[in-house]
């Protein structure tokens, strides 16, 4: 019996080793996607049987000896997204695949520590990670950003701080937050970027022109605000930051988590949120120098090779006190206040925000698709939405106490189409087309003239940049941009100031009506802009670099240089515009040498930009209001000429110590008036040594040194009247404060609490010394010392 049904059993598998006929092929070849190019090295592998084949040079495999039936094929090559594939196998079969030998390349490594891959080839560009993020989370853009040579901020106070590039500010700088152009009212002096540093993974500064594709009239740089990339796999993962804060007396805090699926799916929500009370100087309190803020961002999509999508909406609310000394009285009070040493008013600590105030909200939301195309290339559509609030209370009486002087709403919608095409050769191209409508609404129920009159914009542009990549160590960029701007406003004008002007002999068509003491107008403008960019770039290795740039950007005036008409209330000064002002246009020759030796590097930068019809805004005299004496600044244009220069350089002196040195400079010169112009900022050196020890908790302490230079070269100061005196006296508004220099220090160390979550405290001190200074670039330097010496705890938990 045993025998039988053994011998059964034998047969049975025979009977279906027989049926089963494992005896099918499968090949074909595997092509990089993006050139069409063979892939020699590829693996494709059966899943469940580990039967494999290798192709190559001609991208070619074979499996043989297979099953019919239904099979998974896993393909896989080095810097290639893994494919995974379902087959049916009948019979013998032919099967192609495309991966992207591209995808997932090592990006070139930038000297100075820099692992942030370049926005262009042969532009000047420095990097922020995300570890220098989370140190400095409890700062805000210009803060962090001012650690890079050649990048300062223009201050209104302790609070509010605009990054300058090579001297440039405003509407030359353009801020890019996760592939969105920021649409804020960037136009004034004392108006933050609205953007949460805390919500993105890293920031990419390029300073120049160079980056058509983001904006011809980026005549001083772009900063570029990106996401972490995604893991591509089944994960969820966050990281929480607190910060304590004494010279505040507060802090902040920030949250994200982030939750991704195997089929490239993911979610990031991120949340913020920060207060401070009246900061101090070192020898009286700031009064009314408060800030709250707080964001929320929230994004979803799928990130795959073909195809993906992405959707974002982020929401950023501040509120900033404006330091009450600045406010003053009359032009007696505005003549001491200036010329004084102290402030005027100051109060006890409070963490009150009390009028001069802003407050200001900002709406962003965009929808993001791109596909890839064989024999085509890779196209990207992009809508955005975003939406400025922005509010400024000035000290004002009875019903009208809380009333806002300021009431601007900002509405942009843009929609942009990009291709990168497929290389030909040696070749590659970027193109893309934008289109973008933008209407300002100011509130008239402010009762009080409109500085920004209502006004629709029309914009339009398109690019291309071709890239010629000679060899293994030369690269060529060219590229090309046209621009189109309609403007359409309706503003009143009183009838003395439109005739002091001279508007009524060459305006007096944009007249609609004629109101007896004011006249309503319709101005209408447009602005036809080209800019272009050549370069060159030679890297030998990954650690050295030589890159040449011309680039030409024209930029057309914005609302405010064109517009503005009276009392600008969070500025503390009167803004008159001119309707005659034109587009500028900049001429920049950028060369940036770089390399790394195997225990130091360096990079050297001078640039050299000459800006036709410069757009400028300086002090030009002193008006009386029913609100107060405020100093007058007039816009007007002129020729500049700037030459410059940015140094960075490190040693790693053992594998635990390391020191850095970065030093820039630029001079600049009115070339009609053959003389200095406003808010230059002055030669400044940042040196650091820094200890890490990898062993001890991964411990690093660093000590640094700010020395700022006195700006020698500025324009002669204002002569004003004075009541009290009776007498004309010399206003103190264009002279620059001493040299003043700051030490701080930074410590920090990791503790591992399980194997997903770490630990990380931080403690540092800004300004030591308690050092009294004032800095030539802070418009408050005319009324109080600059901020007096910080502390601040942070604990970062990573899950």
């Amino acid at each position: 019996m045993r025998t039988l049904v053994f011998t059964i059993f034998l047969l049975g598998i025979v009977i279906v080793g027989y049926g089963q006929q494992c005896s099918l092929t499968l090949q074909g070849t595997v092509k990089d996607f993006h050139d069409n190019s063979y892939l020699e090295g590829a693996t494709i592998v059966v899943v469940a049987t580990n039967q494999y084949a290798v192709t190559d040079k001609n991208g070619f495999y074979k499996l043989e000896n297979l099953c019919p039936g239904s099979i998974e094929v896993e393909i896989s090559h080095i810097s290639c997204n893994t494919l995974l594939q379902e087959i049916e196998l009948v019979e013998d079969s032919t099967k192609n695949f495309n991966l992207e030998h591209h995808f997932e390349e090592l990006k070139e490594v930038k000297v100075i520590g820099d692992a942030v891959h370049d926005k262009t080839n042969s532009g000047q560009e420095a990097s922020i990670t995300t570890s220098n993020l989370e140190e400095n989370s409890a700062g805000n853009l210009g803060d962090i950003l001012k650690n890079i040579s050649g990048i300062t901020t223009l201050n209104t106070g302790a609070t509010i701080s605009k990054p300058a590039i090579h001297g440039l500010n405003g509407s030359r700088v353009l801020i890019l937050n996760d592939g969105v152009r920021m649409q804020d009212m960037e136009w004034g002096d004392e108006h933050a970027p609205n953007v949460d540093p805390n919500s993105v993974g890293n920031i990419r500064i390029i300073k120049g022109a160079s980056a058509l594709q983001y904006g011809g009239d980026a005549i001083g740089g772009v900063i570029v605000m990106d996401q972490n990339n995604y893991f591509n796999k089944d994960t969820l993962y966050g990281k929480t930051i607190v910060n304590g804060i004494t010279n505040g007396r507060g802090g902040n805090i920030t949250s994200t988590l982030t939750k991704v699926f195997e089929n490239h799916w993911h979610i990031n929500v991120n949340g913020s949120y920060k207060k401070l009370g009246d900061q101090e100087a070192p020898d009286y309190i700031l009064s009314n120098t408060g800030v709250q803020e707080y964001g929320l961002s929230f994004d979803f999509g799928k990130h795959g090779y073909k195809q993906g999508f992405n959707a974002k909406y982020s929401y950023f609310n501040t509120e900033i006190g404006i330091l009450r000394a600045s406010h003053i009285g009359s032009v007696d009070d505005l003549i001491l206040a200036i010329n004084s040493d102290t402030p005027l008013v100051i109060n006890d600590f409070t963490h009150d925000i009390n009028n001069p105030r802003q407050k200001v909200n900002h709406h962003l939301a965009k929808l993001e698709y791109y596909k890839r195309f064989k024999n085509l290339g890779k196209i990207r559509l992009q809508y955005d939405f975003q939406l400025n609030n922005r509010k400024e209370f000035d000290i004002r009486r009875g019903e009208n106490a809380d009333r806002a002087s300021v009431d601007l709403e900002l509405t942009t919608h843009t929609a942009g189409l990009d291709i990168e095409w497929i290389n030909w050769g040696k070749f590659s191209l970027q193109s893309g087309v934008m289109g973008r409508y933008q209407e300002n609404f100011p509130d008239p129920s402010t009762q009080v003239r409109r500085l920004i009159p209502d006004y629709k914009k029309y914009d339009a542009g398109l690019f291309n940049i071709l890239t010629y990549s000679a060899n293994d160590n030369w690269t060529l960029d060219a590229g090309f941009r046209y621009d189109f701007s309609h403007i359409d406003a309706d503003k009143f004008y009183i009838t003395t100031r439109w005739e002091q002007q001279g508007y009524d002999e060459e305006f007096g068509d944009w007249v609609v009506e004629d109101l007896g003491n004011q006249l309503l107008t319709n101005p209408k403008f447009d602005f036809h802009n080209i800019s272009t960019t050549i370069g060159a770039k030679y890297a030998p290795s990954n650690f050295d670099s030589f890159k040449v740039n011309y680039a030409l950007a024209q930029r057309a005036p914005n609302p405010s240089e064109l517009f503005s008409d009276g009392l600008h209330h969070s500025a503390s000064r009167i803004e008159l515009g001119d309707l005659r002002i034109k587009s500028e246009t900049s001429h920049k020759i950028a060369i940036s040498k770089e390399h790394d030796y195997n225990h130091w590097g360096y990079a050297f930068e001078p640039y050299y930009n000459f800006i036709n019809d410069f757009i400028l805004l300086e002090p030009s005299g002193v008006e009386f209001t029913t609100r107060g004496a405020f100093p007058v600044w007039s816009y007007r244009q002129t020729n500049l000429s700037m030459f410059g220069l940015d140094v960075s350089t490190y040693a790693n002196w053992s594998s635990k110590i390391r020191t850095n040195h970065l030093f820039s400079i630029v001079k600049a010169k009115d070339t009609q008036k053959d003389g200095p112009v406003v808010n230059i900022p002055s030669a400044r050196t940042t040196n650091s040594i820094s200890y890490k020890n990898e062993q001890l908790n991964n411990l690093e302490l660093k000590i640094s040194s700010n020395l700022v230079f006195r700006q020698n070269e500025t324009p002669e100061n204002i002569i004003v009247y004075s009541p009290r005196q009776d007498q004309e006296v010399e206003l103190d508004i264009n002279t620059a404060p001493d040299t003043y220099h700051l030490l701080n220090f930074s410590s920090k160390i990791q503790f591992k609490l399980s194997d997903k979550t770490k630990l990380t405290t931080s403690f540092m001190v800004n300004n030591i010394l308690d050092t009294s200074y004032r800095d030539y670039l802070n418009r408050q330097r005319y009324f109080a010392d600059d901020l007096g010496r910080n502390f601040l705890l942070q604990l970062k938990l990573n899950y």
